[in-house]
């Protein structure tokens, strides 16, 4: 029902209320039918369901079958070893633990709306005024608002007196809306512009009036927006999808390599159980089993470095996608302004008013006489716009004890206009007249300077203007006289100022390649005009939601790259808006504080909300959360999430390679039927020891100083992208045919059978660790040699390659270790030679990286899929 759009009459015949209110029994009975005045909470998982679904990842699948097909690899062997097994689904369970702590609860974003619901309220019931709990509050009942209290359902006016409503945290405007009972919107009216409505959350600033309840519950406006949450799945993060990938190529090839292996066992004449079991054994080996752990403590490292720099993700997940952001959708009041109104230009007929004049004290102490202001303390209490007229002044308190107000005729959006008689110390009057220029125009004699007027109102400046006369009697006197042949003083301009640091922000998020885009319920003329301060509207164009309500969703799409600013928008509008760039293939992060940016921050692909000046609801659908409310801490958490995402990247593309390397060399030796270069213990070592820590250290290495030069990475593009894929598998190569190698200089020259070349396999399993840990430094940088000078230094890098560089020694020179690991202590010149093939992969990465600097480059990157996009401006 479109109640907005009816008289106060035609809304007191449809809901059936008579003047005098409900009676107990009919509210009664409209209570059972409507139900409470509460907001309805989804049902909750249960903590072991959300612990299950910990695994349902691909990969975590995957590792769940080799672990079991390890357990019974060993059982139809009857062997009791089953290490494997167990470590694999210890690694699942650490995850899986980790995944559950961090997990945001979606049910925690309804519980603060309905913590917004006003505790009480005061209605009309049979004639009698009543306060009772909100939450007993029907359609039909006749509610009572005065200043301060919180509208506790969405109300039809029935009657007001100057009454103001804050709305920011349902609609974005930053200013008190003036509401009027009169007033007849269309049906289409946007939300911040029905003036004849009150809506629950909303809270009253100045004045009073009354109201009948025309929706309570879930079919309020804020009923609407926490159906939205309930409704709107939050998207996976595009490293979720991308670790899903890499977990589908993992397992496929690992069963591709069984089945292969398997065959050309049988055609060799192997007996299909133990061939079977070798296979299995096999690509159990493939598989990385510390990958989930090593991405899970990077995440959970990023996540602190976030959080000291006030960045509080609450998403694990969430902090690589940052890195990944190609649009930022901003709500402008409270996150790209300071959401307080401010003074910030005076201006009479002659132009602007010198600050700390004669001139400018006197046009604020007229202007503060005519405000509805109360001082308590240090706090202003009242309307915005009045409240910054105060704070200019510092002296409101002073002002009313030296001029007594006599009368006063109220502000009205009809009237456009207050007016206040105050008693001067030699007994006359003092007329003051604040309002708008326009208004105030018509009633002083010689105008209101239109030209400053015009000049100010097109920088987007709400402008007062303020006008006064002297009367030495008000006996008789009517409010029209009163408020005829004024004599103007001046203009004053106010604004909500752009939060300093934001403007630089913008510049960063732009050199970075990612669009700022302004989402506001604000007017147009407002948004542009922060917008082109702050440099986010450039080249674009600024549409409105009733704009958006004639424009299809397919076409909406299709024009999203047009608009910079989106204006007296909706929560639905934000919803579409967000999911129109994310059908371009845009990973969206929307940052805002009001319940209204609740939806969009959960449809986003990352929500950011306002720490401080956030409402609860909008923390709870968000995923990271600013503590210090500074737009510019978005770039700082870019910076590391790309960092993140290239460290991740770093890691799998270091135990991938040395994966490949371990599978090349025992595949190789099988097809040649030699016997195995690496037995069962020694592939477990080298997978968990010799791969996870350096990968580990990998995941921490400082962020290159480069990284907010190049583009974001395209939704849906591949983590092996960019040639990560045939370098994994090169690189793997190397490393594989060095430890055959090895393998084979060991088996041919120094061991004394052939069918048992324990030297040979010792050294093949020396040169496959030690080479991985000196390949750990080439992943340092794709591009840059490790030589260079003024490279930071991975002390952690250091530190693992020591420690399990001298594990490996250990496993080979200590005779009880070397018993369980199936090694032979080496000669110096065996350990010579081990040492010069492991240090092999540094030259051969070094010359490739020489050659691509040399490379001239023949494309630059590019930030869209298609030339039929407009370029992230």
């Amino acid at each position: 029902m479109e109640w907005h759009s009816l008289t106060a009459a035609e809304c007191e015949k449809k809901l059936g209320t008579a003047k005098e209110g409900l009676t107990q029994a009919k509210a009664a009975h409209r209570l059972r039918e409507y139900g409470e005045n509460i907001l309805e909470a989804p049902p909750g998982k249960s903590l072991l369901r959300r612990f299950l679904e910990q695994f349902k990842d691909f990969m975590v699948i995957i590792l769940l079958l080799a672990a079991a097909v390890s357990f019974l690899t060993s059982w139809a062997q009857g062997d009791t070893d089953y290490i494997d097994a167990v470590i694999i689904l210890l690694i699942v369970n650490v995850n899986a633990v980790i995944g559950l702590v961090q997990e945001s609860r979606a049910e925690k974003a309804l519980t603060a709306l309905q913590d917004l619901t006003a505790p009480h309220a005061k209605v009309l019931r049979a004639g009698q005024t009543v306060q009772i709990p909100a939450q007993q509050l029907v359609p039909g009942d006749i509610v009572l608002l005065d200043t301060g209290d919180l509208v506790p359902a969405d109300i039809r006016l029935l009657q007001s007196v100057n009454l103001r409503v804050q709305e920011s945290a349902l609609t974005g405007e930053s200013q008190a809306v003036q509401k009027n009972e009169s007033v007849l919107c269309q049906p289409q009216t946007p939300l911040g512009d029905r003036k004849n409505m009150c809506y629950s959350s909303t809270s009253v600033t100045s004045g009073h009036g009354r109201g009948i309840v025309v929706a309570t519950g879930m079919q309020t406006q804020v009923g609407h927006i926490a159906r939205m949450l309930t409704v709107q799945e939050t998207p996976q993060t595009p490293l979720q999808k991308k670790l899903e990938a890499t977990g589908k190529v993992l397992g496929i090839g690992a069963l591709v390599l069984c089945g292969i292996i398997f065959v050309m066992g049988l055609l060799q004449g192997t007996q299909p159980l133990d061939m079977f079991l070798t296979s299995i054994s096999l690509a159990v080996a493939a598989i990385p089993e510390g990958l989930p752990a090593v991405v899970t403590i990077v995440l959970a490292a990023g996540m602190r470095r976030m959080a000291e720099r006030k960045a509080i993700v609450r998403h694990m997940m969430a902090v690589e996608t940052l890195g990944s952001a190609s649009v930022i959708c901003s709500d402008k009041t409270g996150t790209l302004t300071q959401n307080h109104m401010t003074v910030v230009e005076m201006r009479d007929t002659s132009g602007r008013i010198a600050e700390h004049s004669p001139r400018e004290r006197q046009l604020l102490d007229y202007a503060v006489l005519c405000t509805n202001c109360t001082v308590d303390g240090s706090h202003i209490l009242g309307e915005a716009t009045e409240i910054a007229l105060c704070e200019a002044a510092k002296n409101k308190e002073m002002l009313d004890r030296q001029f007594p107000r006599v009368r006063e005729v109220p502000f009205s959006s009809a009237r456009k206009r207050m007016t206040v008689v105050v008693r001067l110390p030699e007994g006359r009057f003092r007329v003051i007249v604040k309002g708008a220029p326009d208004v105030l125009e018509l009633l002083c004699r010689g105008g209101c300077a239109p030209r400053q007027n015009r000049e100010m109102a097109s920088r987007a400046l709400r402008v007062l203007a303020v006008a006064v006369k002297e009367i030495s009697t008000l006996h008789g006197v009517a409010d029209a006289s009163l408020e005829s042949g004024l004599q103007f003083v001046g203009l004053i301009g106010m604004e909500d100022p752009p939060r300093p640091e934001v403007g630089e922000a913008v510049s960063l998020c732009r050199h970075a390649g990612i669009r700022p885009v302004m989402i506001t319920g604000d007017h147009a003329a407002t948004a542009a005009a922060i917008a082109r301060t702050l440099g986010i509207l450039t080249n674009g164009s600024v549409i409105s939601g009733f704009e958006l309500d004639a424009m299809p969703q397919d076409i909406l799409t299709k024009k999203i790259y047009d608009y910079s600013v989106f204006a007296r928008v909706s929560p639905a509008h934000k919803v579409r808006i967000v999911q129109a760039f994310q059908s371009r293939g845009e990973v969206v992060a929307m940052t805002g504080d009001g319940v209204n940016d609740a939806p969009a921050l959960k449809a986003a692909d990352i929500g950011c909300a306002m720490g401080r000046s956030g409402t609860d609801v909008a923390k709870g659908a968000a995923d990271m959360i600013l503590a210090d409310d500074n737009f510019a801490t978005i770039v700082e958490a870019v910076r590391e999430g790309r960092g993140i995402y290239s460290n991740i990247r770093r890691t799998i593309h270091f135990l991938l390679s040395c994966n490949v390397g371990e599978l090349l060399a025992v595949f190789i030796s099988f097809l040649l039927r030699l016997p195995l270069p690496l037995v069962a213990i020694q592939l477990l070592w080298v997978n968990l020891v010799t791969d996870s820590f350096p990968a580990l250290a990998l995941g921490v290495e400082p962020i290159d100083q480069d990284v907010m030069e190049k583009k974001p990475i395209r939704r849906g593009s591949s983590i092996f992208a960019n040639g990560l894929g045939w370098s994994i598998i090169v690189e793997g190569c190397l490393i594989g045919a060095l430890s055959l190698l090895a393998y084979t200089i060991g088996r041919l020259f120094f061991d004394c059978s052939l069918e048992n070349p324990i030297i040979g396999r010792t050294m093949g399993f020396a040169v496959l660790s030690l080479s991985q840990l000196a390949h750990a430094f080439n992943m340092r940088s794709d591009t840059h040699s490790l030589f260079e000078r003024g490279r930071p230094k991975n002390g952690k890098l250091v530190a693992a390659t020591i420690g399990c560089a001298a594990a490996m020694a250990a496993v080979v020179a200590v005779p009880a270790l070397a018993a369980v690991f199936k090694t032979a202590v080496l000669s110096p010149l065996q350990w010579l030679i081990t040492l010069a093939l492991s240090l092999c992969p540094i030259a051969v990465i070094e010359l490739e990286k020489l050659l691509q600097r040399d490379r001239p480059v023949t494309q630059k990157p590019t930030l869209l899929p298609n030339t039929s996009q407009k370029p992230n401006t």
